[in-house]
Parts: structure tokens; sequence; C-alpha cells
């Protein structure tokens, strides 16, 4: 199991590295005025949307779902499981609307400034943050 919780961990590092850079690359998208930087930026973000993010969150989901499979009905029965589960799931529904996000762009649909892109990178910190003290620490709730 701890090869199954090292991949999981591997993957998940993968996943997050994306959910935090491509974000910042809208940023850097939306205040792009030349065509050139705007194909570069498209480029970019779909390389890493589906190259690096989407693999990694359905690794992490997969070696994630493997962990739990051990013993799944004493597993659900824990609350700060409950919790992190819950937090992945919320993840899972940002990473599609990021994908939403790099449609938009990829068809000249942008609606967004930098600024909400600048906001909208925030939230992967937040979950990181909630997500690693409930599994590490086991809060008793």
């Amino acid at each position: 199991m701890l090869w199954i919780k090292a991949f999981h961990l591997i993957f998940m590092v993968t996943w997050f590295s994306g959910l935090f850079y491509l974000p910042r690359l809208y940023v850097y998208h939306a205040q792009a005025t030349d065509e050139i930087s705007q194909t570069r930026f498209k480029i970019m973000e779909r390389k890493l949307f589906y190259g690096i993010m989407t693999p990694g969150g359905v690794l992490t989901l997969i070696f994630g779902l493997w962990l739990l499979s051990d013993n799944l009905h004493s597993y659900l029965q824990i609350h700060w499981l409950q919790i992190k589960l819950s937090l992945a799931c919320l993840l899972g529904i940002y990473h599609i609307y990021l994908g939403k996000l790099l449609y938009d762009f990829k068809y000249d649909r942008n609606k967004h400034g930098h600024v909400f892109y600048r906001w909208l990178n925030e939230i992967p910190v937040l979950f990181l943050v909630a997500i690693m003290l409930l599994a590490i620490v086991h809060p008793a709730l």
C-alpha cells in the first residue's frame, strides 16, 4: 500500500502543479494583445491541461480510489476522510472549470480580465492546505 500511496502523492503534486500554473497562464493570456502571444498561450495552456494536469488528476483519482478499495466501508466512516474526499470532488469541479476557460480562450471568447484570473489562481492553495492538513493531522471531527 505504501507504493500506491507514493504514486497517489506523486500524481497529486503533478496535478497541483498544473492547477497552480494554468490560471497564471490565463493572467498573462488575458493581458496579451498581439496575435503571436495569444497563439503561444493557447498552445501552452492546451499542453498543460491535456498533457500534465488531466493525466495527473486522473492518476491521482485512480491511486486514491485504489487506496480506499482496501477497506472502503470502514474508510468512509472517518469524518476527516469524508471532508477530504468532498474537497477532492470540488477540486475536480475546479479542474473542469479551468477546462471550460481553456475553450473560451481557444475560441477567443474570454470574458474576464487578468484580476479575475489572479484571484482564481489562489483557489488551489486553499484546497491544498485543507486537504494536506486533513490527510496528515487526521483531526477528530
